[in-house]
């Protein structure tokens, strides 16, 4: 299909959003599942908890984010849908992948082809919803594409749980050409390959709206220069979620091995509590978050997005030490449902706030620069200085609860500070940017 002019904010702009949220979900879930086989694969391939972080953290972020910068300048330039086609086959083919390896060297080299392949989707894909959704509705429609991380990472941990289940009660099966295969190995093959399908249904239903703006004026040197008229805002909204990332995807990765660690619950009751909390509450957080900030910047706030972050960064600071360091196993539960209801609030928002303050040809590479800052600081290092904290301070698995605090403890508060400094230079750049568009 040919662009066409976007229907802003109509029935088919939300049809998009339900498809990209479908193939965000997957990603989330090809993602996240390794949080609850660390059990097994550990067990299987004789690797430490630092080493196990590395293929949850490292592995995939590194390409993943490194290569969100050359992909969002073909996103800017060429047909966004026909790269998102390309990045989910590719994803969901690597991920099948890593259940056939048999070493730590060819699982972490397939987690590497995981990232390459999801690096293209989130950049083309705030482009694309910038183009089908008016400024005053952006901040929902982000917010409802981002549910795909708590619900993908929901889904994730709850079939982890269920496949460790089977890990303790079952043994290998023996499957036609693939021979015996562990269920943490098939658990992998059975969640990469639908997304096969989700490609297909992107190529097949997804329109390339036309670009505000069209893509004249694309010019050698555009985006760093772009970059240099708002720095101050810029290096707020990015250096500030860094630190949120930095705290979530670490605690995420592990959640399960804390509750388990630290009061003794079964891996498969820790996964079903966790994947519950983060699909359910995630979600209702995300929605609230859009909402706030699209209600504040209807209000006359400029830089609502970064207060709303702000605030998800003081609410962590408070629910995540408090589950690190709850005294009973209820209380961490409570703390823990508490984070992903109100301390997920900065997911849509955070993407909607580059759409706000950047011009319609830059905003995939502008979303690029943003996962990769935010995700190499993050997710590459996240799981794994919690993991290191764990090994080479305390050297004591049970500790990993005292890694967790003492990782947000001091992540958090350079978030708020940093988003504070923000603010006006944040406001300024939205109104130069409303000033642009009209």
């Amino acid at each position: 299909m040919n662009s066409e002019a976007a229907p802003r904010g109509g029935g088919y702009a939300w049809y998009v959003v339900a498809v990209l949220l479908l193939a965000y979900t997957l990603s989330f879930i090809d993602r996240m599942i390794l949080s609850l086989l660390v059990g097994p694969i550990r067990a299987d391939l004789g690797i430490s908890d630092t080493q196990m972080s590395l293929l949850m953290g490292f592995a995939f972020a590194i390409f993943y984010s490194v290569l969100g910068i050359p992909l969002g300048w073909l996103a800017d330039r060429g047909s966004r849908r026909g790269l998102m086609v390309a990045g989910v086959a590719a994803w969901s083919v690597m991920t099948a992948i890593c259940g056939l390896t048999r070493s730590y060297t060819t699982l972490f080299l397939a987690r590497i082809g995981v990232g390459v392949g999801e690096a293209t989707l989130s950049p083309a894909a705030y482009s694309l919803l910038g183009d089908y959704f008016p400024r005053e509705k952006l901040g929902r429609a982000m917010a409802v594409y981002s549910i795909g991380v708590p619900l993908g990472s929901g889904i994730a941990l709850v079939a982890g749980a269920l496949v460790v289940k089977f890990v303790t009660e079952g043994p290998p099966l023996i499957l036609p050409l693939l021979g015996a295969m562990e269920p943490w190995r098939l658990t992998f093959v059975v969640i990469g390959l639908p997304g096969l399908l989700v490609a297909l249904l992107i190529a097949l239903t997804v329109r390339e709206p036309a670009r505000g703006g069209g893509k004249a004026g694309l010019a050698k040197g555009e985006f760093l220069a772009f970059l240099k008229t708002h720095p101050a805002a810029l290096a707020a909204h990015m250096g500030g979620m860094s630190m949120i990332t930095l705290v979530m995807y670490g605690a995420m990765a592990w959640i399960p091995q804390f509750l388990h660690r630290t009061y003794a619950m079964p891996i498969p009751q820790a996964g079903l509590w966790f994947g519950g909390a983060t699909a359910i509450c995630g979600a209702i957080g995300l929605m609230a978050g859009g909402w706030l900030a699209d209600g504040m910047y209807r209000r006359g706030y400029k830089d609502a997005h970064l207060r709303v972050i702000r605030l998800n960064a003081g609410i962590l600071l408070v629910t995540l030490t408090g589950m690190a360091l709850a005294p009973t196993a209820g209380i961490a539960l409570a703390m823990m449902i508490l984070t992903m209801l109100l301390g997920t609030i900065h997911g849509g928002v955070a993407g909607a706030a580059l759409q706000m303050v950047t011009p319609n040809r830059l905003r995939a590479r502008m979303v690029a620069l943003y996962f990769l800052i935010a995700n190499l600081i993050g997710l590459g290092c996240g799981p794994t200085a919690m993991a290191l904290i764990t090994d080479l301070v305390f050297h004591d698995d049970a500790a990993l609860r005292y890694a967790i605090a003492i990782i947000t403890a001091l992540a958090m508060p350079v978030s708020i500070l940093v988003l504070s400094l923000g603010l006006k230079p944040f406001a300024r750049a939205v109104v130069e940017a409303e000033a642009a568009a009209a």
